[in-house]
């Protein structure tokens, strides 16, 4: 690895690690806030969602505005609407300030996290690459390995406006330092599609909208199912322009690849059954099992650490081997043991029983995240990157956001509650069965992608001419 290229991958590891431990912590610190603000538990919700909300909807934007003006420049843009949007919410002084700085939040990571993957992309040939997105996930891993640590810590006395203050330092020296050390790249060199950016954007508006409120409104109100149809009606409309337009932000032709066509949805799936696990785990370790939050965040630690151990060693791997048996690999592994889970825990069951099944199931997990990003990456042209990555990360946004409202939607169903360990055991169950099945249908897709291995793979989509 040359010095460029330690530092393309240090500071974009750095930038990714910085909001998704803003994005753990946030959501186990949000008893201090409900307390210190006089929160709803809408609002509560909505200091999540604001952030993934704009996240989602303005990734491809996101990728776009860096292939067009530079991914350097939009970078560094990105991280420093992210870091004077983490003073805001320090600053707020209610929970309508807070939902909105969070939501400039995610706009501002919508324009970092996938340029950080480009640019790491763009900074490796094809036969490193794996490698180093291993790496990439690993660093970002320590975000989730220390995240139960902190937001225990804060959901159990300290100020929670520390978890946005601690972004201003680090934000800013990843500034200055990516302005010394990362050199400036552009995307294909056409014009800023900006209908294909308003299309995409209210398309996943309204989608993402209807997943997060089909709970509290109900899957059949005229307000979902009305979001939904629109956003599905937007994503044809995005589709058909796409093909038309004569510089498309997304080209259709991506999805000729094998490789692209089938490792997008089935990282998706992966994301699906990663967020739908995490919103309940830490929940049923404090409601069942009677732990405070500090005592659940350690006993998280041993499934969030493999990220960090594993991702880089899948990465490399993938690189010899491809990327099929890991991405569809790992998501069996996941699948088994979230099925294992769903059918032994109830209100007596103790965590030693459970530890082999979660531990096993995250290395699953861990396993496919790299290898998928290899196949998508790998699937295009080197100028085409960042329009890859941001297809890429939008979906895994979206998975995460998919993967929740059904988790949530089952444990509901099937008669989950607060009230007592026992009836949250029993939605517990159920949410974790469907996490099963999510994995289990990521199987069936990842079997699509192709299985090379060995020499660098020539992209299977070349640019139009």
């Amino acid at each position: 690895m040359t010095p460029r290229q330690a530092w393309v991958l240090g500071l974009a590891s750095t930038a990714s690690f910085m909001m998704a431990l803003d994005s753990l912590v946030v959501t186990t610190a949000l008893t201090s806030i409900r307390q210190d603000l006089s929160a709803s538990l809408e609002s509560l919700e909505w200091t999540v969602n604001a952030y993934n909300l704009a996240f989602a909807v303005l990734l491809l934007t996101g990728a776009a505005l860096g292939d067009r003006f530079g991914r350097r420049r939009v970078f560094v843009a990105g991280l420093a609407l992210f870091t004077v949007a983490s003073v805001a919410c320090a600053l707020a002084p209610g929970i309508g300030a807070l939902v909105t700085a969070r939501a400039f939040q995610g706009a501002g990571a919508a324009m970092v996290l996938p340029l950080s993957l480009t640019l790491v992309s763009a900074a490796f040939p094809p036969n490193e690459r794996g490698r180093a997105m291993g790496l990439y996930l690993g660093i970002t891993g320590l975000a989730t390995f220390s995240g139960p640590f902190i937001g225990g810590a804060v959901a159990q006395g300290l100020a929670w406006q520390w978890i946005f203050w601690l972004n201003l330092p680090v934000g800013l020296i990843t500034i200055l330092l990516t302005g010394r050390h990362v050199g400036e790249s552009f995307g294909p060199a056409k014009r800023f599609d900006l209908a294909g950016v308003g299309l995409v954007t209210a398309a996943g508006f309204g989608i993402v909208w209807a997943l997060v409120r089909g709970n509290a409104a109900g899957w059949g109100s005229a307000e979902v199912l009305g979001a939904l149809v629109l956003g599905v009606a937007l994503v044809v409309a995005f589709v058909f322009w796409e093909r038309r337009a004569e510089a498309p932000m997304l080209p259709m032709r991506f999805f000729r690849s094998r490789a692209f066509a089938t490792a997008n949805p089935a990282n998706f799936l992966v994301f699906a059954s990663l967020y739908g696990t995490m919103f309940f785990l830490a929940q049923y370790f404090q409601i069942v099992h009677g732990d405070g939050p500090f005592v659940a965040g350690l006993r998280l630690v041993p499934w969030t650490a493999t990220l960090m151990v594993c991702a880089p060693i899948a990465g490399r791997l993938a690189d010899r081997f491809g990327e099929r048996a890991f991405v569809a690999g790992g998501l069996l592994l996941q699948s088994v043991c979230m099925g294992w889970i769903a059918l032994i825990t109830d209100a007596a069951t103790g965590y030693l029983e459970i530890l082999p099944a979660l531990v096993v199931g995250s290395v699953g997990v861990t396993m496919a995240m790299p290898a998928a990003q290899r196949a998508v990456v790998a699937a295009v042209s080197p100028p085409e990157i960042g329009q890859a990555s941001g297809a890429f990360m939008m979906l895994r946004i979206f998975g995460g956001v998919f993967g929740t409202s059904v988790t949530v939607a089952v444990f509901a169903a099937a008669g989950g509650g607060y009230t007592s360990p026992g009836e949250f055991s029993t939605g517990f169950s159920a949410g974790m069965g469907a996490v099963a099945v999510l994995a289990f249908t990521g199987v069936l897709v990842a079997l699509g992608i192709p299985g090379r291995a060995g020499a660098p793979r020539t992209p299977a989509v070349t640019p139009a001419r």
